[in-house]
């Protein structure tokens, strides 16, 4: 019988890779994101490897809607071995005085309470020896000009994915926080908020990790020996260091 694994955020960049892979390693999958039309066509690409999809279309900030489509799912799918907490953003990157407090409100409402709801629902449904990945961010690690907020909320689902797996040790259940850096995804653009100019000039005349690396990173894991627990892994592209110290130049 095929494993399930439950991916939100499932319609681009990590998910969307991470959905791919898994379902072409005999993975049925669990799609949950906000966009139906790609969720439909994300569906169809994943049950050419003969494998099954379920798709729930809703936002991780609607508590409602995630406890009742997880109690919900299909008998099939309630027996649940890897859950990705994937679905995350960045917006803006002014400094906080000068940020808009609705941004700073959408960052936490997904990229804290998201995950805090879709992991409650889901590990009642959760398999002995089965796996939570949460996708962090350096951010949570290293500070930068503008990640006020949203490192904030990154550095708090590493401290998060330390904690639960605490709390659910017996359970064989691991725990992983994934610490993505310079990655072009749909990120830049969503953080400039349909800035494509700006977007780009991110990944401007360097390398980058991309959204596949990601993935074969999250498979690597899972297929090690469940007496193995990564706590958090750190990614950068190879071009991507510190920033080091700022020194304040006066006069």
């Amino acid at each position: 019988m095929n494993k399930n694994i439950l991916i939100t955020g499932a319609t681009s960049g990590f998910g969307e890779a991470t959905a791919l892979l898994f379902a072409k390693n005999g993975y049925n999958t669990i799609l949950l994101a906000r966009r139906k039309e790609r969720l439909d066509s994300l569906k169809e690409k994943i049950v050419k490897f003969g494998v099954k999809a379920h798709t729930i279309c809703a936002d991780v900030r609607d508590k409602k809607a995630i406890f009742e489509s997880i109690e919900n799912l299909p008998k099939e799918f309630k027996n649940i071995e890897i859950l990705v907490n994937n679905a995350g953003l960045a917006l803006g990157q002014d400094k906080f005085g000068d940020a808009k407090m609705d941004d700073l409100e959408t960052m936490v409402d997904t990229n804290i309470k998201g995950v805090l709801y879709v992991t409650k629902a889901v590990l009642p449904l959760m398999n002995k020896g089965g796996y939570i990945f949460n996708i962090g961010s350096v951010a949570g690690n290293w500070s930068y000009q503008g990640s006020n907020v949203y490192g904030g909320t990154k550095a708090f689902i590493k401290q998060f994915s330390l904690n639960l797996r605490n709390d659910i040790r017996g359970s064989g259940i691991r725990v992983t926080n994934i610490e993505p850096g310079l990655c072009k995804t749909e990120f830049s653009l969503v953080r400039f908020k349909g800035d494509k100019e700006k977007a780009d000039k991110v990944y401007e005349n360097t390398e980058f990790i991309t959204a596949e690396n990601i993935a074969q990173i999250i498979y690597s894991c899972a297929i090690l020996p469940k007496n193995v627990n990564i706590n958090s892994l750190e990614v950068m592209a190879t071009t991507q260091t510190w920033a080091g110290f700022f020194y304040e130049r006066v006069n």
